[in-house]
């Protein structure tokens, strides 16, 4: 079996799991050496070779044959009158499995509607685990990030404005309107606090374990630093690295390239304990994370003292208005947070949050821009 089908197949599992499936690695593997004892090229021994391995209750057959109709065969969901042993969808369907048995993806069907077609695998795309995607499928990902809105969190400023449910009376311009009437204050005007963006603190783990997600949410962090001024990024693996003036570039491309070549510690080993007390003792003095929103990008494997982890993220949160943690491993339905350092920092986290498709990244926008107060992280 090629490695592209395998992976097809590993994320097929997770697009079921999305679906409300009890999918798990060991039903993958079951799958997987099934397959490789039929004919790829006969649609119906792959779909019951997947079906009899992955369906175990009898409530998710109808969402099983929805998904590998659309995963496998690209075709529309219509209506359910033409059932899978239609002999006109024969030919078609063996050509699909054929094709995606070679590792290619073929032309959705002629009678399919290409809306329906275009939005199923634009969201197939945004649900699909970074590190299973394929070349191809990364740039049209990074398209999608890149034109990602990051709405700032925000603050209440001490700087009064004009709004009309403002408490404060707007004395000057309550004189200014009396001038034409007397001097009798006709027209009241109110003022109230100004919302400001708070500012944002990013650490993110560029280490060996993080490899297969870090350029994906570099250009997130890249979208997110070219929203406006008061957003700091830091990569760390063994040491603690500024990368604001190289993720400012307009072009992302550019931009990941200049980062790659700040970093002298990329995809190498983790320090996070290390590289959190650096940050503690050199940017926290100079309060920088002081009513800051703070973003951690890890995946919590820690390769020294995990005490140490746990000592610095209470410094942290301290100093922080609120702490974000986002660990792309979360995305699994079986991740539990047992390495050493992710559990020393998790008393000191507001908001534990996936990071691994592009959907998750969407959330973690959305989130960022709705923290107001520290219990709502």
């Amino acid at each position: 079996m090629s490695d592209e089908l395998t992976r097809h197949v590993v994320t097929f599992g997770r697009v079921l799991r999305e679906a409300g499936l009890e999918i798990g690695p060991g039903r993958v593997a079951d799958a997987l050496r099934g397959l490789d004892r039929v004919d790829l090229t006969r649609q119906d021994d792959v779909y019951w070779t997947l079906r009899t391995t992955l369906v175990a209750r009898r409530e998710d057959l109808e969402p099983f044959d929805r998904a590998f109709d659309a995963w496998f065969l690209r075709r529309a969901i219509r209506s359910p009158a033409r059932t899978r042993d239609d002999p006109r969808d024969a030919p078609r369907s063996a050509q699909r499995v054929r094709r995606d048995a070679a590792g290619l993806r073929g032309p959705a069907p002629a009678d399919a509607d290409p809306d329906t077609i275009g939005h199923s695998a634009h969201e197939i795309l945004r649900r699909k685990d970074f590190s299973a995607m394929s070349a191809e499928e990364f740039a049209a990902a990074r398209a999608l990030i890149s034109a990602l809105v990051t709405d700032r969190p925000r603050r209440r400023s001490h700087r009064l404005e004009r709004h009309r449910r403002g408490r404060t009376l707007d004395m000057r311009a309550l004189a200014r309107a009396s001038i034409g009437t007397g001097g009798d204050p006709l027209h009241r005007r109110f003022r109230r606090r100004s919302e400001t963006p708070r500012k944002l603190v990013v650490l993110c783990d560029v280490s060996g374990s993080m490899e297969a997600y870090t350029r994906a949410l570099l250009l997130f962090l890249h979208a997110t630093v070219r929203s406006g001024r008061g957003v700091e990024v830091f990569a760390f693996g063994t040491r603690l690295t500024r990368l604001t003036p190289q993720l400012s570039s307009r072009d992302p491309e550019l931009a990941l390239a200049r980062a790659a070549e700040r970093v002298v510690d990329w995809a190498a080993g983790t320090r996070i304990g290390a590289s959190l007390k650096e940050f503690n003792d050199i940017w926290g003095r100079r309060a920088l994370t002081r009513g800051a929103v703070v973003l951690i990008v890890s995946d919590g494997w820690e390769r020294q003292d995990p005490g140490l982890v746990g000592r610095e993220m209470r410094r942290l949160h301290r100093a922080a208005y609120a702490v974000v943690w986002v660990n792309p491993l979360k995305g699994s339905a079986l991740y539990e947070p047992l390495s050493g350092g992710m559990r020393e920092a998790l008393p000191s986290i507001d908001r534990f949050v996936a990071g691994h498709n592009v959907a998750s990244l969407e959330a973690l926008g959305g989130l960022l821009a709705g923290i107001r107060r520290r219990h709502e992280a």
